[in-house]
């Protein structure tokens, strides 16, 4: 099993930033991608970034390009997701979400994911 706890969400203004972190404890020994998911009540889960552990390669939701950046730190199983620019539509509650292996599915597809945090709710007020 792997236990994924996020942390570093809060209450910000308009334009301002946060650091969201992720981290993964347990059989970590196979962490194929990590990836951010936000939900909103009445929403879809809805994909925000994406990075592959071995490569770093990076995938990012369209609305979120450019002001945010996922990135990993292997030794310590954890992933962080800073968020700049954040607007009032960016209000969520932001899971991690960690992929074992490969499968015929996308990195934004949740299914392809099969440990799931708790989440950490970001508010930002405008």
């Amino acid at each position: 099993q792997v236990q994924l706890v996020e942390s570093g969400g809060g209450l910000v203004q308009a334009g301002g930033s946060l650091r969201l972190s992720c981290a993964a404890s347990g059989r970590t020994f196979s962490i194929y991608v990590m990836g951010w998911f936000r939900h909103t009540p009445g929403k879809e889960r809805e994909f925000v970034a994406a990075i592959s552990w071995s490569g770093g390669n990076t995938y990012y939701a369209d609305d979120v390009k450019g002001r945010f950046t996922i990135s990993r730190d292997k030794a310590k199983n954890t992933v962080y997701l800073q968020m700049n620019s954040l607007k009032a539509g960016d209000t969520a509650v932001y899971s991690c979400a960690l992929a074992t292996r490969s499968k015929v599915m996308s990195t934004r597809d949740g299914a392809l994911y099969d440990y799931w945090g708790q989440g950490t709710q970001v508010t930002v007020s405008s």
